[in-house]
């Protein structure tokens, strides 16, 4: 999986936007991020899961997906490394993450269409 790959996917999500933070891209979802690209550096990013969604992740696909250090990793904030994970779990992290931020309005409506 690439940066761009990731960038494709994140922007993929209902009313999703690419803007930057603190030199890196992130992509929001009404003003919220819920993902982040280059966090650390080019072959990482950055999913805001919660600390359950992150053990499944992880569990999951341990190459792939490894928790933030200090308090952000133990609020569910997971980093992606982009070569070793699986582009399926990568989308679902990602839908994840997007749910966690969206609107609950948004997030249901998305939810439904699954």
């Amino acid at each position: 999986m690439t940066r761009n790959d990731f960038r494709r996917m994140a922007l993929d999500f209902p009313e999703t936007s690419e803007s930057a933070h603190q030199n890196h891209p992130d992509f929001r979802v009404c003003g919220k991020i819920f993902a982040t690209v280059g966090y650390l550096d080019a072959q990482w990013a950055m999913v805001k899961l919660t600390p359950e969604q992150q053990a499944e992740f992880i569990e999951a696909d341990p190459a792939g997906f490894v928790p933030v250090k200090g308090g952000w990793g133990r609020k569910g904030a997971t980093n992606v490394k982009l070569r070793a994970a699986k582009k399926a779990s990568v989308r679902s992290a990602l839908a994840a993450a997007w749910c966690n931020v969206a609107p609950k309005r948004l997030a249901k409506e998305f939810e439904a269409g699954l």
